[in-house]
């Protein structure tokens, strides 16, 4: 009896992208890995997408449909490209609208996708069905997806093989066409016992013709019993990545599982151990000056209980480098738990598991539910779809109190449409205000980026990225501002300018032991940053009089905007911070006078 081929996709240019480095790879530096892929036999790659369409613009200075193109070019007219997408989010962080969701579909077709695996965390299927027909609309193939994952212990009411059939069978009575489906388990939590009976149910729902894939990773230990599992349930195809961005947070290695699957009747693609180790050896050269972070080749046993996934752990550790705040990361991942047992049990992957970790942020920098996360209180209030359990109440009231909105069962896909900033027209705007070419393709970097994507259309956007343990980081330096510095002991408040000495100088103001920290001296409030992060937005200038509670600037911290807030009435005396700034926690951004 013949083997059974399995088709084989090789995650390594997006998801081991992301999993390892946060999405932060350069072009030049791993394009000759695809011939020797191509060498190796691989014909369908993960190429796009996800959070490795956002990462090009906010942190490598790149084009994501440059890079499409070029990749295209490489792999071949004949290859299967294909690209994750969140249903309504398409590739974007937040809701997008109906005209934007059609933009989408009609861009990455243009730029090289032959397939778009697409996916809602909340397994919302209403979710799917617009971003569905789109896909299909420009002849592009549909990977539709129900996501998985196992909930942390003692939590029950999802995430189930019952509640994964009912979800199948909401996508086959909604009509939604489709190609292939796929269960994505993007924390690598889902059992390999549970993964069995799940692709067994759908064999049965699906019949014999419908291709079914399994994705997972490596993060919790137990991604190769889990696709083990999955053959023996009958699945299709399967995700696999290449070293060394395989193993760890991101996908097992490919060699990996032909090795598991010897004197098993499953052909993996037809491929060969020795010329994949080639292509292997090929993609190392390519990336021997990146650093791999510690975390990112690790297998975590904290995982099952706070189900982080490995495409987002180093995109969040990542950020904490960058804001010095690495340490808080066991504390961070910790508080997870607590925030998907009260957060609906939407399925932690992007962008659920950012809300998640942005709320478990916030409990640990803040102080439990002191500050809802935007994004995790928008959730569990219902504006990006249902939940597949309700929140917890006290939570709700919390988020509803916070944010100041209601609770709503309204379509997401309605309000979206509502908002004026995503519409094309918007856009079209703002890029006539910046004297930027209007196309598609700039229309569509800035919605999915906004500031961000405005600023790389305008050549501004910085570039951050880690080689030899080092950062490669061209980024404004802060060189002026307000400081406090120890003189043989004593501390003092200074005010540094950039340049040349600055007119009319002010004496240092010493800072006794026992002073209030944001108090400089009487009559003088120092207002400090209460996380690290960047500064995004300046809305008050020296001079301006503002009230108590009123913005004085944005930071943005973890994909966060905190706001700072004037501590009482009074008049701005000195903004000590720049746009785009790194700040630090306890950094003085601002110093006020009393009214």
């Amino acid at each position: 009896m013949g083997k059974k081929y399995i088709d084989v996709m090789d995650t390594t240019f997006r998801d081991g992208f992301q999993s390892v480095f946060g999405g932060r790879v350069l072009m030049d530096d791993f394009l000759p890995a695809i011939d020797a892929a191509k060498e190796a036999g691989i014909t369908h790659f993960e190429f796009g997408g996800g959070a490795r369409f956002q990462s090009l613009f906010f942190y490598l200075r790149e084009n994501a449909f440059d890079m499409m193109d070029k990749f295209r070019e490489k792999a071949g007219n004949e290859a299967n490209l294909q690209i994750l997408a969140r249903g309504i989010n398409t590739v974007m962080l937040d809701t997008a609208s109906r005209e934007m969701i059609d933009l989408f579909a009609k861009l990455f077709a243009k730029h090289g996708t032959t397939t778009v695996r697409n996916f809602d965390a909340l397994n919302d299927i209403d979710n799917l069905v617009e971003s569905g027909a789109a896909i299909k609309k420009y002849g592009m193939k549909h990977e539709v997806v129900i996501t998985i994952m196992d909930l942390p212990p003692g939590c029950e009411g999802a995430h189930t093989v019952e509640f994964y059939e009912k979800k199948l069978r909401e996508i086959l009575d909604k009509g939604i066409e489709f190609d292939s489906l796929a269960f994505k388990d993007a924390t690598g939590t889902a059992n390999p016992q549970k993964v069995y009976e799940t692709i067994k149910m759908a064999r049965k729902l699906l019949g014999d013709d419908v291709h079914i894939r399994l994705h997972t990773h490596e993060t919790a230990g137990i991604s190769v019993a889990a696709y083990l599992a999955a053959l023996e349930a009958g699945v299709d195809g399967i995700d696999l990545a290449a070293a060394p961005v395989s193993g760890g947070t991101s996908q097992p290695d490919i060699i990996t599982l032909l090795h598991a699957v010897k004197g098993k009747p499953y052909d993996l693609g037809g491929l060969d151990m020795e010329k994949v180790m080639k292509y292997e050896d090929t993609l190392k050269e390519c990336l021997k000056e990146y650093f791999f972070p510690p975390e990112a080749t690790q297998v975590n046993p904290i995982i099952p209980f706070s189900p982080m996934p490995g495409g987002a752990l180093t995109a969040n550790t990542q950020m904490m480098r960058d804001n010095k705040i690495l340490h808080k990361f066991p504390e961070v991942i910790k508080a997870m738990r607590e925030v998907v047992e009260k957060g609906g049990y939407g399925t932690s992957v992007t962008p659920v598991s950012q809300f998640y970790w942005q709320q478990a942020f916030n409990n640990v920098m803040f102080g439990p539910w002191k500050k809802i996360a935007p994004g995790y209180g928008k959730m569990v209030l219902g504006y990006f779809g249902k939940t597949p359990v309700r929140p917890d109440e006290e939570i709700i009231k919390f988020a509803s109190e916070q944010l100041g909105l209601e609770p709503t069962t309204e379509n997401p896909l309605d309000i979206a449409d509502r908002d004026e900033t995503k519409s094309i027209k918007y856009w079209e705007n703002r890029l006539k205000e910046e004297n930027i070419e209007i196309t598609d393709e700039n229309i569509f970097i800035a919605a999915s980026c906004g500031d961000k994507g405005i600023a790389f259309l305008k050549g501004e956007s910085p570039l951050m990225v880690r080689k030899n343990e080092e950062e490669v980081c061209n980024m404004p330096r802060k060189t002026s501002g307000v400081y406090t510095v120890i003189v043989d002991g004593e501390k003092f408040t200074v005010e540094v300018h950039e340049g040349k000495e600055a007119g009319n100088p002010k004496a240092p103001i010493k800072v006794e032991e026992n002073q209030i920290s944001d108090e400089a001296s009487s009559g003088m409030t120092e207002i400090r940053a209460t996380v690290p992060g960047n500064v995004w937005k300046i809305l008050k200038n020296p001079g301006d009089k503002v009230k108590k509670g009123e913005k004085i600037m944005i930071l943005e911290a973890m994909k966060m905007e905190i706001d700072v807030n004037a501590p009482h009435d009074g008049v701005i005396a000195h903004i000590a911070v720049k746009v785009n700034d790194q700040v630090e926690e306890g950094q003085v951004l601002a110093t006020m006078e009393e009214a």
